[in-house]
């Protein structure tokens, strides 16, 4: 997943191990998420998040969310609806 941690940390003058102690992870995990090899837990991102005191979506980019209009039920919401809803 897509992430600006590595700007942000950067920013502060924050290693990774710093940010690690921070949210209660290693210095390998920090630098796992940084290099897109693992996508943090929810529970972690929200940790991340309130370290930085920015939401979820300003520190992590999911690409990989596609709302298919041949999974759309005709009764419920349109996709451009649920496109708009998921891009907010």
């Amino acid at each position: 997943m897509k992430n600006a941690l590595k700007t942000l940390r950067a920013e502060r003058g924050w290693s990774q191990a710093v940010l690690g102690e921070y949210v209660d992870v290693s210095r390998q995990t920090i630098n796992a998420i940084e290099a897109e090899r693992y996508d943090p837990s929810l529970p972690l991102a929200f940790k991340i998040s309130r370290v930085f005191q920015l939401r979820i979506e300003e520190i992590f980019d999911d690409d990989s969310v596609v709302v298919r209009s041949e999974l759309h039920d005709e009764r419920s919401a349109t996709p451009s609806l649920i496109r708009s809803a998921v891009s907010n």
